[in-house]
């Protein structure tokens, strides 16, 4: 006899604390939150080439920017097989994604692209670095007219007054030429 009373508090324990739990279950559903599936995403292909033969460009960074609904989503960087291709499955459909590529070697890439579909395939090719336009030097390689630092404005220069001959004295000679003042 000595066995049934422990047995029979621990039954009675369980069953008065049975409802207790119920009702502590039904308070967390209804105050919960709601769950929202997370958007839809699209399979992105980015494929990286040579402009000038074509040849894959291994280990180039690709920076996908994602903006959705004018909202920015932050940035994603994956890099390029040998193959030259990477891929990512996280962009949500519908949204606007600048792609950066840098890659050494070869000028930095950057272009918007709209993803609408399941899938998206793209191909860059990198080209070699160019020379940078500037202000102070012509890009014909000149020294250009403009010099670092503040500039005065370029005005137009004021139109001259036409010049007249002078009119000889009675006596033959010309009269001597005016001086200019000294500012």
């Amino acid at each position: 006899m000595p066995l049934r009373k422990p047995l029979l508090l621990s039954a009675l324990l369980c069953a008065s604390l049975a409802p207790l739990t119920l009702h502590a279950d039904a308070q967390d559903h209804q105050r919960g939150r709601k769950y929202k599936p997370p958007p839809d995403t699209s399979h992105i292909e980015v494929e990286v080439l040579r402009a000038s033969n074509g040849k894959p460009i291994s280990n180039a960074a690709v920076i996908f920017n994602p903006e959705k609904d004018g909202k920015d989503e932050g940035n994603l960087e994956v890099k390029t097989g040998p193959d030259g291709k990477t891929t990512i499955d996280v962009i949500p459909t519908g949204s606007k994604v600048r792609v950066q590529v840098i890659a050494d070697g070869f000028a930095t890439f950057a272009d918007d692209y709209m993803i609408d579909g399941d899938k998206k395939e793209i191909s860059i090719k990198m080209v070699r670095p160019r020379a940078q336009v500037s202000t102070y030097v012509d890009n014909s390689g000149k020294a250009a007219e403009r010099k670092p630092g503040v500039q005065e404005p370029i005005r137009p220069k004021p139109a001259t007054a036409p010049t007249t001959t002078p009119v000889p004295d009675s006596d033959g000679a010309a009269p001597p030429p005016a001086s200019k003042p000294n500012l």
